[in-house]
């Protein structure tokens, strides 16, 4: 059995024109053999009825009282309202096609309602019931617990679903279909000259989601990675094959001879705060800040530890609370906010000399200045004020040559 996995985001399921095109990519799959299995989104954006957003605002609006449990059970009508539409249409164009919610097509989580994480994929019932359908619709972003309660996975869900899925059932492939034609090597709205990729590995596409890139979930490429199964990146609205992420051995399939490609792509997150506390000859100085951060919930990123003290990043949103905690501890840290962490990212960069040494000449001949960096065998971060942002990414996108 050649099974095809195609998940379907919001904006692919919006409007009668878009679905138009969604009905268009199942018919050509199954005119190629596949047997479909299609995870769905909840349909549109905020402000849009069925939208997870527009879900989340009808809650404040009725109180903003909802404990987690049932706000879960509410957000999943989100996906069945998509999936059954989806099922309506397909049905009408002659294609037999049955939905399964998350929990029915064997998603099993744990209770930790909002965001919650796969424990197992039991796909049984799905493979049963491709035996009689053409395509089986299931509902993304969504699970079950042991006790049966309904489960949401937290932002991204939906890619999260479809490669957990993919990989439960050895399909082999996973395509995501979303409003923009495949990965960039930067964000357009920024970097006007971006283009797109024809392939990425599962390393960088993973860095460029964590570092501010939204095409694709890093949980979903983790996921898709650890099981070996390809994904292609498209767009809902062309048949252009978009990008292609597996691993570097399978770029061969794609052009001949080795790829020589030191840098992919940047990336950029920004409204974050810079923290540096100086050791004043308190024992365990290092144990009590990043202790306390843990302990009030507040996440923490780009670390540097030294002698001299502790330096760190974190949300704008979260930086009052850190400030007061640290003071709570009898500390004076130092804070910078409306920072930007710029990422450039690439699997050929890893013990490549000079490549820091552009990076600090491309930003040097712009006057950007550096607050801060650190480094992955995939990634070189730098630290910049949020106004020199913009920038940065396009000196860093023209410096590496991503736009030729």
């Amino acid at each position: 059995m050649r099974i095809l996995v195609q998940k379907f985001g919001g904006t692919s399921l919006s409007t009668p024109q878009a679905r138009t095109h969604v009905i268009g990519h199942i018919q050509r799959e199954l005119a190629s053999h596949y047997q479909l299995v299609v995870v769905v989104s909840a349909m549109g954006r905020r402000g849009e009825p069925y939208a997870t957003d527009t879900l989340l605002d009808w809650i404040d609006q009725n109180g903003n009282a909802l404990p987690d449990r049932e706000r879960d059970l509410l957000l999943c009508c989100g996906e069945i309202i998509s999936a059954t539409t989806l099922c309506s249409l397909l049905q009408h164009e002659g294609i037999t096609a049955t939905v399964l919610t998350g929990a029915q097509a064997g998603f099993l989580t744990d209770d930790h309602f909002g965001n919650a994480r796969i424990k197992d994929v039991k796909p049984e019932r799905v493979l049963k019931e491709l035996e009689s359908h053409q395509v089986v619709i299931v509902t993304g972003f969504q699970g079950q617990t042991d006790s049966g309660d309904f489960t949401t996975l937290g932002r991204g869900g939906s890619d999260t679903s479809a490669t957990a899925l993919g990989a439960a059932l050895r399909a082999e492939m996973v395509d995501i279909y979303t409003d923009v034609n495949g990965i960039l090597t930067a964000d357009p709205r920024i970097v006007e000259d971006a283009k797109p990729l024809s392939y990425v590995s599962y390393t960088e596409i993973c860095n460029m989601a964590h570092q501010g890139a939204k095409v694709i979930h890093p949980r979903a490429v983790e996921i898709a990675m650890q099981s070996q199964i390809p994904v292609r990146v498209r767009s809902t609205f062309s048949d252009n094959e978009g990008t292609l992420v597996t691993q570097p051995e399978g770029f061969r399939d794609i052009q001949s001879g080795i790829v020589d490609r030191f840098v992919t792509g940047v990336a950029y997150v920004s409204n974050i705060t810079q923290i540096s506390v100086e050791c004043d000859r308190m024992e365990g100085l290092q144990l009590k800040v990043f202790k306390s951060m843990a302990e009030h919930s507040i996440s923490v990123d780009f670390i540097n530890v030294t002698p001299a003290g502790v330096l760190y990043t974190v949300f704008d949103s979260d930086s009052e609370k850190a400030i007061e905690v640290l003071q709570s501890l009898n500390l004076k840290p130092k804070s910078l906010s409306g920072c930007a962490k710029v990422s450039v990212i690439g699997g050929g960069i890893n013990g490549v000399p000079g490549i820091m040494a552009k990076i600090v000449e491309s930003l040097s001949e712009h006057d950007i200045p550096i607050l801060q960096s650190a480094d992955s065998n995939t990634t070189i971060w730098v630290l910049v004020k949020k106004e020199d942002m913009a920038q940065a990414l396009r000196a860093l996108h023209h410096k590496f040559e991503l736009h030729r």
